[in-house]
């Protein structure tokens, strides 16, 4: 195994670098000459030392909100807006779509009874001694054992929050040992040999300064890492899909983020990211199931394996294919460790295509509650970095303001009679010097907040229009417009696409509707969950990533100054 050296020049093997990308719902870890990344629950268990300690368990889906009546009201004319909207499409051989009465739906529910079989082969995990447990065998615990439950990301950021275990120095500690273990038992790699590799960390399109430099001290220090560098999700996107330019829309468990990328560069004031995903259309979903009277009435999102089984039933029942009309008959069995199981059968109607159709209409997501809009806000600074864009801004304006003044002086030898209103205006010039920097100061860096509905809520369709009227140049623009990257597992749904390629034709601006939109949902073939892990094994194998590599030494020597020089975005 070659050590590694310090020499950026140097072939870096596919064997010997960790590609690493953790989401809300599942981790993606693996070689970047893996064909594919081991994929697991990106969760861990820790023991309580009490029996009675404080307990602490994050949820697999959303939390419900509170069902008011003005919410309730809301949601329910939010669904009316897209099944009128439904209602009023056509099928491929030009008929009408016709829908089943959701009243004629619940009375087959109502009278549906399930089929009891054996008890499931299944067992809750015995060997309830471990302090720690990872990944995917979380979900085997039994909910009496006094284990709490962390995910380390929440939202596509990092899960740091007021509860146990919720502090900044909590969550590294969690992903310290979620990558160790990874590293360990799925991948056979002694801790001891992780010198000899580096690790390529694929991190949120809108990301927290802060949170990158403790992720690198995090590999390069208490890891041992030989190398690392960061790179942005979309950005890996496009090499993963094999694109030079792209509006890329990542639609995860817990978020969706949209942005225009171009030649490895993503457009700062393109990017937005919105508190809804995957598990949000689950919980509408079940929503919409309840309207109909869901059979299995026991059900609860809350506990993790109900909270799978409507996982499985999104991904089984919903799509958008227009040519599938009224009730469709539909079965499932609700399968738990000791227990019966229980076969249900029941009828769906276009609650099927409401659910992911609520991306466009996110009224439909209160059912989990308040939803922010995020932008790539501009950096407060770090009192390790004085040279960093503050200081340059600054000394820019300075620069600015001095060459005005020797201008000023050079017409006040030229002409001594200069008149009162050529003072005023440099008086002017020291007030915008000195003023607080916000967008009535002409301040063209300043990024702009993205326009919500009355609701308060961004759409997907919406998000991608506005992303592509924030880019720099027109014909940046219509590059955007011919191109929209659809990457993340949580968009997976049959016509889906179409739908997409049809809301924004609608709505381009009419001077770029003579480029031909292009939607990409499933990039090369593969799973749109795997494109940007796939792009960064194939970014970190090329010539022109070696001097991209960040090493320990140089980190403890440079500290944060380093990402700013070295990061491939503008820090």
């Amino acid at each position: 195994m070659p050590v590694f050296q310090e020499s950026c020049a140097q072939q870096i093997q596919a064997q010997t670098v960790i590609i690493i990308h953790p989401g809300s719902q599942n981790l993606r870890m693996g070689r970047a000459s893996d064909l594919n990344p081991i994929t697991m629950l990106n969760a861990i268990a820790r023991k309580r030392k009490l029996p009675n300690g404080i307990a602490y368990r994050d949820v697999f889906l959303p939390s419900l909100a509170v069902k008011t009546k003005e919410l309730t009201q809301t949601m329910e004319e939010s669904r009316l807006v897209v099944s009128h909207t439904l209602q009023s499409c056509l099928q491929s051989d030009g008929r009408r779509r016709y829908a089943t009465p959701p009243q004629q739906i619940a009375a087959f529910n109502r009278r549906s009874n399930p089929e009891i079989y054996s008890s499931s082969t299944d067992e809750w995990i015995k060997n309830t001694d471990r302090d720690i447990i990872i990944g995917d065998d979380i979900l085997n615990l039994s909910p009496d054992d006094n284990y709490n439950i962390h995910f380390p990301y929440r939202r596509g950021e990092l899960n740091v929050h007021a509860g146990l275990g919720g502090s900044l120095k909590s969550v590294l500690a969690d992903l310290k040992t979620i990558w160790e273990y990874v590293l360990k038992e799925k991948m056979n790699i002694p801790l001891r040999d992780l010198k000899h590799y580096r690790a390529v960390l694929i991190i949120p399109d809108i990301y927290n300064r802060h949170y990158l430099k403790e992720l690198t001290t995090l590999i390069l220090c208490e890891m041992n890492f030989g190398g690392c560098f960061f790179l942005q999700d979309h950005v890996a996107a496009t090499f993963g899909a094999g694109l030079g330019y792209a509006c890329v829309v990542d639609v995860g468990d817990q978020k969706t983020s949209v942005s225009c990328v171009e030649d490895g560069i993503s457009h700062r004031n393109t990017r937005v990211r919105m508190d809804y995903g995957g598990g949000d259309i689950t919980q509408t979903f079940f929503w919409l199931l309840q309207k109909c009277a869901f059979p299995y009435k026991a059900c609860d999102p809350s506990n993790k394996l109900d909270a799978l089984l409507l996982e499985q039933l999104k991904k089984d029942f919903c799509h958008v294919d227009l040519n599938i009309c009224g009730s469709q008959e539909k079965t499932f069995c609700v399968k738990k460790p000791n227990a019966l199981t229980e076969k249900y059968t029941l009828q769906v109607g276009d609650e099927c295509l409401v659910a992911p159709l609520s991306l466009f209409q996110p009224e439909l997501f209160k059912v989990t509650g308040v939803h922010n809009v995020h932008i790539q806000k501009r950096y407060i600074g770090d009192p390790e970095d004085p040279h960093d864009e503050n200081y340059l801004r600054e000394t820019s304006r300075r620069g600015m303001k001095e060459n005005l003044e020797q201008t000023l002086e050079m017409q006040e030898e030229m002409a001594p009679a200069i008149n009162i209103n050529d003072r005023e205006e440099e008086v002017i010039v020291d007030n915008v010097d000195s003023a607080p920097i916000t967008l009535s100061n002409r301040d063209l860096d300043a990024p702009r907040d993205f326009i919500v509905g009355p609701q308060q809520l961004l759409g997907l369709d919406h998000a991608i229009l506005q992303s592509i009227d924030r880019c720099p140049t027109e014909d940046l623009k219509r590059k955007m417009y011919s191109c929209v990257l659809v990457v993340g597992s949580a968009m997976k749904f049959q016509g889906i696409g179409r739908w997409l390629h049809n809301r924004i034709s609608l709505q381009i601006p009419y001077m770029y509707r003579a480029e031909q939109l292009d939607i990409i949902t499933q990039p090369k073939d593969m799973d749109p969950g795997m494109t940007a892990w796939k792009g960064a094994a194939i970014l970190s194998c090329l010539e022109s990533a070696q001097e991209l590599w960040i090493g320990r030494q140089e980190w403890e020597r440079h500290g944060v100054r380093l990402l700013r020089e070295r990061v491939p975005f503008m820090w």
